[in-house]
């Protein structure tokens, strides 16, 4: 072309329509758990809980059971194991998040059919509390200090305010914004490199990305200015932004100098906020990259020259290639690499796959014909792309395989259909996320964009207005993906 609930509530908070967040106080050097409504509307909410360790020791596995009123009832969840008997929910891990270590935390998300809120919660089998230790007899709405921004926010839609309150002493906020410079994803991940089949940091712990992408830079600028990377930053907690630069369509065909400037500028701005570039030279019509070779071995040579001393640059020489074979790709990708490799021999280079790097999959081949003849480059990894209501089961299935030989990045995705419009597929969408998460697959959300069309993260009008923080300028897409990427990262 893109996450508890205070318990013991009275019957009032269930019927509440704010977003509230609310923790629970457990003994000395036991596990505490928080809620947050993350989104709400008419006939339902997402909810998002964190398990935190707030004790030096781990923690090897958890399990948080939580109790609805008649008439609601949890439809689907991610990043957990969910287990139903009758109102009553319980979660367990997904598998990779069972241990939780000291001082860390972990979260999963749920979607509710229905305005209840829990009426009671247990961690590991101790009863949760509210802040001072006692149930609540009524409906706090409270913000912890230090809580991550706008996690009360109410749905765009409400008019409803939440109050906030200073928090008790052992009320802490499980996933801080981050703030301080060390604890940025470049900060703390340093030179990535590709280690087998998976994306590392700088001491070789296996890791992944998430963040979104821009739309076409050249067509939306207004979307691009430093209030947005700050939001992306510390809002959202993104750790990666894809500078989508198109070639054709008035894009660097037309102007090379200017949009070559503009892409330098923004890979400066993330890294400014601690987040990792991915430049994209985004090709789509026409899909064979040979097309534009000159232009890439142009573009790439002066860019990796400019940015070879950075740390926080990933290169994506080929956005989505299709009615061409693999061999076509491969040869041109062996083209454009030693361009890269002159002036930056570090940085990782995302390789597009065949048929709108879809594997091969929209084209009727698969991810056999890459693992046979893979690129002759070190630090190479290969595009995957997908939109949610498009691409289900047999596109997972097919990533699944293809994780077990090859380094994946998914450098694109959409939550609606393959034209970039349409409804958003919250169910499909959620099952994605949870296999890149599963696999450790790094992704950016499509797009960051104001555009009037189902995958914009921006309801129109947004960037004009310079308003990018929170929830109210985003739309259903925007605030799905930002759930999901503000929970804590696995560095």
């Amino acid at each position: 072309m893109k996450r508890s609930v205070k318990t013991i509530l009275a019957a009032a908070f269930a019927a509440a329509a704010v977003s509230t967040v609310a923790f629970f106080a457990l003994p000395a050097s036991a596990e505490a758990a928080s809620f947050t409504v993350t989104n709400s509307w008419g006939s339902g909410y997402q909810g998002e809980i964190t398990v935190s360790n707030g004790s030096s020791s781990k923690i090897d596995t958890w399990k948080v059971e939580l109790t609805l009123p008649a008439g609601s009832t949890i439809a689907q969840s991610w990043n957990a194991t969910l287990a139903t008997a009758g109102q009553t929910f319980t979660f367990t891990p997904a598998g990779w998040n069972a241990s939780i270590a000291g001082g860390a935390a972990t979260s999963f998300g749920f979607i509710v059919n229905g305005s209840g809120r829990p009426t009671a919660c247990t961690v590991n089998g101790q009863a949760c509390t509210g802040l001072t230790g006692t149930p609540a007899t009524s409906s706090p709405a409270a913000t912890p200090t230090g809580a991550k921004p706008s996690a009360t926010t109410a749905s765009p839609t409400s008019s409803a305010k939440p109050t906030s309150a200073s928090p008790t002493a052992t009320t802490a906020s499980p996933t801080p914004t981050r703030t301080a410079t060390g604890s940025t994803p470049l900060a703390i991940n340093g030179q990535l490199k590709v280690c087998g089949v998976n994306l590392c940091n700088a001491a070789g712990k296996k890791i992944q990305l998430r963040g979104v992408s821009s739309h076409g830079i050249h067509w939306f600028p207004s979307c691009y200015p430093g209030a947005a990377l700050d939001a992306l930053a510390t809002d959202w907690n993104a750790d990666l932004f894809r500078i989508a630069m198109y070639v054709q369509e008035g894009g660097y065909e037309t102007d090379p100098s200017g949009l070559t400037s503009k892409v330098n500028s923004l890979v400066d701005q993330a890294e400014a906020r601690g987040m990792y570039a991915l430049i994209d030279f985004h090709i789509l019509n026409p899909g064979d990259p040979s097309y534009n070779l000159t232009r890439a071995k142009e573009f790439f040579a002066k860019v990796a020259a400019r940015n070879a001393d950075k740390k926080n640059v990933i290169y994506e020489i080929a956005n989505e290639p299709n009615g061409v074979s693999w061999t076509t790709i491969k040869n041109y990708a062996e083209q454009v690499i030693p361009v890269i490799r002159a002036n930056d021999p570090d940085g990782i280079v995302v390789v597009g796959t065949r048929a709108w790097s879809s594997l091969g999959v929209s084209e009727g081949s698969s991810s056999a014909e890459i693992i046979s003849n893979p690129v002759n480059a070190a630090n190479v990894m290969y595009a995957f792309h997908f939109y949610a209501a498009s691409h289900k089961d047999n596109y997972r299935a097919e990533v699944t395989r293809a994780a077990a030989s090859l380094p994946l990045f998914v450098t694109e995705f959409g939550t609606v259909s393959a034209s970039g419009d349409g409804a958003v597929d919250t169910a499909s969408t959620n099952a994605w996320i949870d296999l890149l998460d599963k696999l450790k697959i790094s992704y950016a959300n499509w797009n960051f964009g104001d555009k009037s069309e189902g995958s914009s993260i921006l309801k129109p009008g947004a960037c004009a207005s310079g308003t990018f923080s929170g929830t109210t300028p985003l739309t259903e897409s925007g605030q799905l993906i930002r759930s999901r990427i503000r929970t804590a990262d696995d560095f």
